[in-house]
């Protein structure tokens, strides 16, 4: 019979609605434009949402994917599938987080590294009610690591397997690091020297180093340590069975981009093989340079007998038929006296050869030349400094500057430098700490005076020194210094001996600016 309307005033609630529907798309657009993947699942596993951006790269459809266990089975990698499914079905069980990273297959058929994570969300009585789950693209990253191991896997083998020993250290020198073929050589691990109240390079040295070149070593390091500069220095290094092995050591320091010191790269060679070689063959060149010297000396010898027995046969001979003739009844005066005179002409005759013997020996002023003294003297400190080094010698140089060019012959000259120069460091072998051999070269008025030092025990006997065939050397000949000094006055100089202050020995010889003749 009748209708009756009502209107009711809803613009406020029309309006949340459609505010809270505008906050629903943008979230919406938010989570879609996301560059990860976002799913949601139910308290017991069901796959209740997955993004546009899920979808789009893995090519899927979310109602295909409704249990959890299709979702591992189909796309994530079979190799890593068990462990996402055991750690997936705990975390359901016990509500704790989930985070792994593993393989999942892509729309292409490729798989690519991501980090899964999971969090739940409790309600007020912290119930789950909801799960979320996270998965972050790692692919890159997961492979710039696989490839910077594979990196440092290759190289860990090419350190590991280099024919060199390698040791790395610490700014201060403190080893952190050592190859295979370094621990193997020493005979023990880095560690072992830890807890033994002194530090690893303290205890490396003491321990390796052989104690004749352990000092030098530990001023050598220290002084690299303190300027940063390389180290590079030959020394003996004991092996794990007790033997001393020569190894040339070099160390480098690795700088920063600012130059600060940040490690130290060391690296040691065995060149025992390479030393002992090298000391055979000086030793078989010295006994050859013995054998050519004592064939010489033979040779000469000979020739010097056979020339002189001749005329000092004749004069025995003549001597014995003057005794005859003056001993005859009556004597014959007149047999006598040509005797006498064929006596003299003999020796006379066996003066000659000695003469020209000793004209041997002298050097003709013809052949010499106007040289500069110090180029001869550098020259010889050349031909010395490998032996010096061998030895462990420092070579001393003090030469005065502008000193006159005097006459000389440079081969002779030089011979003798280097004669008592090596003389000089043969005497040091026995001496312990610094081996110093001093040289000084001065004018001294009308003469040029090099003085040759050492700080060796001394000489025993100065005043026969300069004899021929006089030596103190066990396998020495003993005409060396004879020579020498035969050189020296050839040149119009003198050539002796004095002790050096406070030990040792120093042999002085001059050497006239103005060429005299020689006697």
């Amino acid at each position: 019979v009748q209708w009756y309307m009502a209107s009711i005033d809803i613009e406020d609630e029309m309006r949340a609605q459609e505010a809270l529907r505008e906050r629903e798309r943008e979230l919406q657009q938010l989570v879609d434009a996301l560059p990860v993947h976002i799913w949601s699942w139910t308290p017991d596993g069901k796959l209740a949402y997955v993004n546009r951006r899920s979808l789009e790269d893995l090519g899927i459809s979310g109602a295909n994917f409704e249990e959890f266990t299709r979702v591992a089975q189909e796309l994530i990698h079979p190799e890593d599938a068990p462990e996402v499914l055991k750690r997936s079905a705990n975390c359901l069980k016990t509500g704790d987080s989930f985070i792994m990273r593993y393989r999942r297959r892509w729309k292409d058929g490729s798989y690519r590294w991501i980090e899964g994570r999971c969090e739940p969300l409790r309600d007020r009585d912290g119930a789950i009610v909801h799960w979320y789950q996270v998965s972050i693209d790692i692919d890159e990253e997961m492979r710039a690591q696989v490839a910077l191991r594979e990196r440092e896997r290759s190289l860990w083998q090419l350190v590991e397997t280099l024919p060199v020993m390698i040791d790395c250290a610490a700014p201060n020198g403190e080893p952190i690091y050592r190859s295979r073929q370094l621990r193997e050589f020493l005979g023990y691990e880095l560690e072992l020297l830890d807890g033994k109240g002194k530090s690893r390079l303290s205890g490396t040295l003491d321990e390796g180093v052989h104690p004749d070149d352990l000092a030098a070593v530990k001023a050598n390091y220290a002084h690299s340590l303190a300027t940063g500069e390389p180290y590079a220095r030959r020394h003996r290094l004991r092996r794990f069975d007790g033997e001393y092995c020569w190894v040339d050591t070099r160390a480098a320091p690795m700088r920063n981009a600012e130059g600060a010191i940040v490690q130290w790269n060391v690296v040691c060679l065995d060149i025992d093989g390479e030393v002992r070689v090298q000391e055979e063959l000086r030793l078989a060149q010295e006994r050859l340079a013995r054998a050519s010297q004592a064939a010489s000396l033979a040779e000469l010898s000979a020739s010097i007998a056979h020339e002189v027995n001749q005329p000092l046969a004749a004069v025995v001979a003549n001597s014995y038929a003057c005794q005859r003739w003056l001993t005859a009844e009556p004597p014959n005066i007149e047999r006598a006296q040509k005797t006498v005179e064929r006596i003299i002409r003999d020796a006379n005759s066996a003066a000659d050869v000695v003469s020209r013997i000793r004209a041997l020996f002298k050097q003709s002023a013809d052949a010499m030349a106007y040289t500069a003294l110090d180029s001869v003297i550098a020259e010889a400190r050349d031909l010395i400094a490998e032996e010096a080094v061998r030895r462990r010698v420092r070579l001393d140089l003090d030469v005065e500057s502008d000193l006159p060019i005097v006459a000389l012959d440079r081969v002779q000259i030089q011979q003798v430098l280097v004669n008592l120069i090596r003389n000089g460091i043969e005497a040091m072998d026995s001496v312990p700490g610094d081996k110093v051999l001093g040289l000084r070269v001065r004018r001294i008025g009308d003469a040029i005076q090099i003085e040759i030092s050492d700080c060796g025990p001394g000489i025993e006997f100065p005043d026969r020194i300069f004899e021929p065939f006089f030596t103190t050397k066990e396998h020495g000949m003993g005409m060396g210094l004879a020579i020498c000094r035969s050189i020296v006055e050839s040149h119009g100089g003198r050539l002796w001996v004095e002790k050096n202050d406070p030990h040792g020995t120093a042999f002085v010889f001059t050497m006239p600016v103005e060429m005299k003749a020689a006697a």
